[in-house]
């Protein structure tokens, strides 16, 4: 009685949509992280800490202006075509030509920023090939999809997210069996190779699924406004996630860099089941927030304990497994370990915010979450700025969990805000 009550039960939480593409997010993540692991290592046991710190700190600097190289049309495909399903061909259309035109003019942005803000070390055509892949190429893959996540295909979703680190991997490889010594630039030209054949793949995948694009160029005007404000969004994440690495190859060194950067994408690695279920249940926020904050805020209710839980748990096993990274990396990332133990509340923290911050985008508060962001990244890079030249990566630390803990308070005192001042 009890085993058919269970069974029933499974298979009505199956049949839900939210369910079945966390599944397949949290099925392509799982993939992910074992092909991002290899490649990972990969890379970072080829290039070794210091060289590793340059790809960290060129990669990063680009992370920064990124999210306005497709003006935030990727979102917008999202939110509008998650309630009308017939807007698809002309917001892809529309997608495809902001992020080729916005993505070429901020390849030269960055490029000349590098000269500026970059070590000398780090030579101006590698920093042009990593933004032409990751500005550009790479950008495709990810409005691509996000394409199939508006409209529920989160199994295209997740094929993509593989295909592009897949393709990495087999860069890195190639990187580590047919050159003798890897340098910086050779790496840079795989890399580049790996984001070109991934975004043709991602765009003729899109066309045979769900249709060729349609231009409609009098409303690209509008889009570009309010996709501006998912770009600033995005941008001032990059920035508090990214920043400190860019810093430490300007304030620190180009080791320092690699070993915190080693770190951080070990978090990354963690934070996995948590993002999963944030990728599942963007588009549910947009269609819940139909009925403001209040709907929005209800679903959030529902998935914030999960997220809790799966936070906390990647924490834990950051910081109880953190001994073996050298063990893998080599030990020249001994001082990652001290590193990964300081960085175990991040999975927590960040579990927390993306679920407020999506309950205010979902509602229509895209500019008040921007806002926010925005503030944040400003006291990250002051933090930064104060405390890598004295504390080396532990600034780094410092400036990140301080600057995490204050998102994840003010994303939730303003929903709460929001909520009472409807209800009352």
């Amino acid at each position: 009685m009890i085993f058919k009550y269970l069974q029933s039960r499974s298979s009505e939480l199956f049949k839900k949509s939210l369910v079945k593409n966390t599944i397949w997010m949290l099925f392509s993540n799982l993939v992910s992280l074992s092909i991002s692991a290899a490649y990972f290592i990969t890379v970072a046991r080829a290039l070794g800490a210091e060289r590793y710190g340059a790809f960290v700190g060129a990669i990063a600097l680009i992370a920064i202006v990124a999210p306005f190289s497709s003006c935030g049309s990727g979102d917008l495909i999202v939110k509008n075509v998650s309630r009308n399903k017939t807007l698809f061909n002309q917001y892809w259309g529309n997608a495809l030509l902001i992020t080729n035109v916005s993505g070429l003019l901020l390849i030269i942005l960055v490029v000349l920023a590098a000269k500026v803000i970059l070590p000398a070390t780090i030579s101006l055509p590698i920093v042009f090939l990593f933004a032409l892949s990751d500005l550009l190429f790479a950008k495709i893959v990810s409005i691509s999809s996000q394409a199939f996540m508006a409209v529920g295909l989160l199994n295209r979703t997740a094929q993509l997210n593989i295909l592009l680190r897949l393709n990495r991997l087999i860069a890195a490889l190639c990187l580590v069996n047919f050159f003798s010594i890897p340098k910086l630039n050779i790496w840079a030209s795989l890399y580049l190779g790996s984001s070109v054949i991934s975004a043709l793949v991602s765009f003729l995948l899109v066309q045979q699924t769900l249709g060729s694009p349609k231009l409609k160029s009098w409303k690209i005007k509008s889009e570009i406004t309010e996709g501006f404000f998912y770009s600033v969004s995005l941008c001032s994440q990059n920035i508090y996630n990214d920043v400190d690495k860019t810093m430490l190859a300007r304030l620190a060194t180009l080791e320092a860099t690699g070993i915190y950067g080693a770190a951080y994408r070990l978090i990354d690695v963690a934070f996995a089941p948590t993002r999963s279920l944030v990728y599942a249940s963007y588009r549910k926020f947009f269609q819940a927030g139909v009925s403001g904050i209040s709907g929005s805020l209800n679903l959030a209710k529902k998935l914030v304990p999960i997220a809790a839980i799966l936070g906390v748990s990647a924490g834990l096993g950051v910081y109880f497994l953190a001994p073996i990274v050298p063990l893998i990396l080599g030990s020249e990332y001994a001082n990652s370990v001290e590193v990964l133990i300081w960085l175990a509340p991040l999975p927590f923290l960040k579990s927390m915010h993306y679920f407020g911050a999506d309950t205010l985008t979902g509602a229509g508060f895209q500019k008040v979450r921007s806002l926010i962001q925005v503030l944040i990244a400003m006291f990250n890079v002051v933090a930064n700025f104060w405390l890598i030249p004295i504390f080396s990566w532990k600034g780094a630390i410092w400036a990140t969990l301080a600057a995490d803990t204050l998102l994840m308070c003010n994303l939730w005192i303003i929903v709460w805000f929001l909520n009472k001042r409807k209800s009352s």
